[in-house]
């Protein structure tokens, strides 16, 4: 016999699709804003899984990636069901902010309070009303602050379920990460749901490249569960992926114009020319230079930048951290 399923006080009965809103909140206007959940669930039972974008609302890619897993009807699966929820974070999105309207960090509010703050109440219906049917998510974000993620999947190396889809997954980046606190992903974590966050570009900006790698991410994942309905659609990997165990920021030196010189993705040696620092006076220019040979998995495109800026987040090679 099926298992009744429920979510959001509506019985979402096998072979049904449904477009359910979140209207938990209210804009200071009392007019409602709704947060579409759409679900497709298959007549065969199988897996559930969860695709979210856009719970930093201004974080685009993450937001397309799910809407063109949704358009190319990747999203109806063969087996199981898939909720997937392209805006999370609505308010943001129409706002152009990766905030809440109360100004609070959605990603780490989880998992949230009945009668605490708008973001709080928002995570804790998420994690009451969604989580707990949900067996596997797949989270999409980007960089911040115009800081540009190199294509990436960051998973914590103890939770070897979802270290094994990261590798079908096969992003040219993978990240061991560990949880971070009252994060959407920690949550996840603790309910023993199989998590993938993925990272690429950065916020307020689309990336056909970045969308295409997390879009083909999804689709290898979901064949290999079972529940790709268009084979048509997957693709091979291509290259390697290059597993990151360790990393660290390389931080402005100086305040002034940022002038980058290499590409996210590319390889780097110790010493090697980054990027130029300078005043608007041309009176000063400093070369920024790797401090060690890794991966430029992180490039700060603002044009400005201070002290101690974060600009450009580097891999460290474990070949030579065993030398030295």
């Amino acid at each position: 016999m099926k298992r009744e399923i429920v979510i959001l006080d509506t019985i979402i009965k096998p072979g049904s699709s449904h477009t359910l809103n979140f209207n938990m909140a209210r804009l200071y206007t009392t007019t409602v804003v709704d947060v579409p959940v759409i679900i497709h669930r298959s007549k065969v039972d199988g897996p559930v899984v969860l695709l979210t974008g856009g719970i930093h609302g201004d974080e685009f890619n993450g937001v397309e990636a799910v809407r063109q897993l949704i358009a190319k009807k990747v999203a109806k699966p063969k087996k199981g069901m898939i909720i997937a929820m392209p805006v999370v974070n609505i308010f943001g999105f129409l706002n152009m902010q990766r905030e809440f309207p109360d100004g609070r960090d959605l990603n780490r509010v989880f998992p949230g309070t009945k009668n605490g703050s708008l973001a709080s109440r928002f995570a804790f219906q998420v994690t009451k009303n969604i989580l707990p049917h949900v067996d596997i998510v797949m989270d999409f974000h980007t960089g911040g602050a115009q800081r540009f993620n190199a294509p990436q999947l960051r998973v914590d190396p103890m939770e070897v379920e979802s270290l094994e889809l990261a590798h079908v997954f096969h992003p040219p980046f993978l990240m061991h990460s560990k949880n971070l606190s009252k994060t959407f992903r920690e949550t996840c974590s603790k309910l023993g749901k199989k998590y993938l966050l993925f990272e690429g570009g950065k916020s307020q900006q689309s990336d056909k490249n970045i969308t295409g790698i997390a879009v083909n991410g999804a689709i290898r994942v979901l064949h290999h569960l079972g529940m790709l309905s268009q084979p048509d659609l997957l693709t091979e990997p291509q290259g390697t992926i290059e597993i990151i165990k360790d990393s660290s920021w390389l931080r402005a030196k100086y305040s002034g114009l940022l002038h980058p010189k290499v590409q996210y993705g590319k390889r780097v040696e110790k010493g090697e020319f980054l990027a130029v620092i300078t005043d608007p006076y041309g009176a000063m220019r400093h070369r920024v230079k790797a401090p060690n040979a890794g991966f430029i998995i992180n490039v700060n495109h603002s044009p400005l930048v201070y002290q101690g800026d974060a600009i450009f987040h580097i891999s460290k090679d474990e070949k030579q951290k065993k030398l030295t």
